[in-house]
């Protein structure tokens, strides 16, 4: 370390308590930010990616200010773990919680009390009963963090009432800063956290969703314990986490794949507490472990070498898909997020909702978010552009997803998508998928007769198509921005400025085409890609530069090449343009344009001495 970099050390404490107690030498992009808007004495609700180092947001203001701070944290095991690693690196923190016996909380109560505890980790059901509350207003807390903070507004008072309940924190510690994290709150979730946490009076920090490491993918689910073994196969040695919707299937997909020679363990809330410790520790420290498991599984995670995530059903929303999938590639190393999807999953997604015992509200905006998901699983975009854009972020074709790696039929819409607009319009850009879809089928429903839609212009002139095409269509545009659903979540849908340009013929729209022939052709070249024998070396040397070329173009990689193409390149290793010209899938244009480019990479490489 410099002499300059020591004296700003020692001069701020927040970067003095980073580097002596985490032993990190520079804070990560936000964080600084995040821990001076508390050392400021302010509300902070900070929305950070998965991986981007959240917990020192609170921990290190907690150090710098001195007295207690109060860690809100939904899960008994993501508490006992932050709190031994807190304790590793020479911090007094402390856990009261149901899973420890009477003995070890009063003991961990007793060091709180005596100021030998600096953070003290609680469940809101232990935090917010009268007589904690009583307790903590005696001593000095400091600060006020809750982690997962998402919680507040998606799990609903029903579930989890006291996450309702501390909203309440500002009045009982009038002079504390508080502080709410998560990795996963689009702009109807942070509104609401804003509201009911903080009545709005907060400083609200979105530092960025993106994971380009990561290659997102959805293949239509055929065989789904034969496109899992396959897709392991690909990485084999890989740690994995691998999701899947009920205990059942936990266990029967990680009995299948030890028979099929991989190391895999199960994870579930059935299982005894002993045995999921076992295997969460067994995946922590050893390399080349896939753990197949529920949602139990996974919250404060930090393996820095997950290879992927793979979904063998659904997840229930596009933020747990993103806080799932945020679990792969935080060493930064290219990753991948695999999910298999079928209408087996929306069914079961929608009698999970339904079966709720939840407000009739929140179950309509638990669909909502579900069509939401549904749309991106369905969307013919760029994956990377419909995920960040859901949590208000632009971004340019990625050039990591399938969809732009691999070119999936398409199909003009513009047609059908200006029926639908025409629809949403004339009846008032009021009302939600399913009422639009009768005008347009021209189904004389009571509520259509009720408001006199049979009298519209576009009643009935969707008839021609499917129902689930349509469907699919208004997804497909919600996912890409062209329809907005209602911000205050009463279900209607109304037209954003890029659906205005749309419907006047300004833009084009091309959904999706997803055949089961198409699908299994895909898994089939899955298990023999081609690539066999390629040089691995040149072959990425090709993709890297195909990927770079794409965004400076801002267009999705296969415009470029295909896959197949950069494969047939690197098996032939072209010399001059006529050989080049003989690459499958080189046209005169392409030719042209990225020929010579192309042919230096190859000679630099052959010139580096790989033959």
């Amino acid at each position: 370390m410099s002499a300059q970099a020591a004296s700003v050390r020692a001069e701020d404490p927040k970067r003095r308590v980073l580097k002596d107690v985490f032993g990190f030498d520079d804070f990560r992009p936000g964080q600084a930010d995040v821990i001076d808007a508390l050392l400021g004495g302010r509300h902070v609700l900070a929305v950070m990616p998965t991986g981007a180092g959240k917990s020192l947001c609170y921990q290190v203001p907690a150090l710098v200010m001195g007295g207690l701070a109060l860690v809100v944290s939904p899960l008994v095991a993501l508490m006992q773990d932050q709190v031994a690693a807190l304790r590793l690196a020479g911090v007094g923190a402390d856990t009261i919680n149901s899973s420890l016996d009477r003995e070890a909380n009063v003991a961990a109560w007793r060091r709180v009390a005596s100021g030998q505890t600096r953070l003290l980790y609680l469940a809101p059901e232990r935090l917010m009963t009268e007589r904690m509350l009583e307790a903590l207003s005696r001593l000095e807390v400091s600060l006020v963090a809750i982690d997962e903070a998402h919680c507040i507004s998606q799990w609903g008072p029903a579930f989890r009432p006291e996450y309702e309940d501390l909203s309440r924190l500002r009045h009982i510690f009038p002079n504390v800063p508080i502080i709410a994290v998560t990795a996963t709150a689009d702009e109807s979730t942070r509104s609401d956290i804003e509201a009911r946490l903080f009545a709005e009076r907060v400083e609200t920090l979105v530092l960025g969703f993106d994971r380009p490491n990561i290659k997102l993918a959805i293949e239509s689910k055929q065989d789904s314990k034969r496109q899992l073994l396959r897709f392991i196969e690909r990485h084999p040695g890989k740690s994995g986490i691998v999701y899947c919707l009920s205990r059942k299937k936990t266990e029967e997909m990680a009995a299948f794949l030890e028979k099929n020679g991989v190391t895999a363990l199960a994870y579930h809330a059935g299982m005894s507490k002993e045995a999921r410790e076992a295997n969460q520790n067994a995946f922590m420290t050893l390399s080349g472990v896939v753990m197949v498991a529920t949602i139990a599984f996974g919250m404060g995670i930090d393996k820095p070498d997950v290879a992927y995530v793979f979904h063998t059903d659904m997840p229930g929303s596009l933020e747990a898909y993103y806080q799932e999938i945020g679990r792969a590639g935080r060493d930064g190393r290219k990753a991948e997020a695999h999910m298999l999807y079928g209408l087996g999953d929306i069914r079961m997604r929608r009698l999970f909702i339904d079966d709720e015992d939840a407000a009739v509200e929140h179950k309509k905006r638990a669909h909502r978010r579900l069509d939401t998901l549904i749309g991106y699983c369905e969307t013919a975009q760029c994956r990377r552009q419909v995920l960040l854009g859901y949590f208000g972020e632009d971004a340019s074709p990625c050039g990591n997803c399938d969809n732009c790696l691999d070119q999936v039929p398409r199909a003009d819409g513009g047609a059908e998508t200006r029926i639908i607009l025409a629809a949403v319009a004339q009846s008032g850009e009021r009302f939600g998928a399913a009422h639009v879809i009768d005008i347009l089928l021209g189904h004389e429903t009571e509520k259509i007769l009720a408001r006199g839609h049979q009298k519209l212009a576009s009643f009935g002139s969707g008839a021609a198509h499917k129902k689930d095409l349509l469907t699919s269509l208004i997804r497909q545009l919600v996912a890409g921005g062209f329809l907005e659903p209602d911000p205050n979540g009463h279900g209607g849908l109304a037209i954003a400025e890029k659906g205005h340009a749309l419907g006047r013929g300004e833009l084009p729209f091309h959904y999706r085409v997803e055949t089961r022939s198409r699908a299994l052709r895909k898994m089939r070249a899955a298990e023999g890609s081609g690539a066999e024998g390629v040089d691995a070396s040149l072959l990425a040397t090709l993709k890297s530069l195909r990927l770079r070329l794409a965004k400076e173009r801002q267009v999705p990689a296969y415009v470029v090449f295909s896959d197949r193409t950069l494969i047939d390149m690197a098996e032939r290793r072209p010399r001059d343009l006529d050989a080049f010209a003989e690459v499958n899938g080189v046209g005169g244009a392409k030719l042209k344009e990225f020929g010579q480019v192309f042919l230096s990479a190859i000679a630099a490489h052959r010139a580096g001495g790989a033959g």
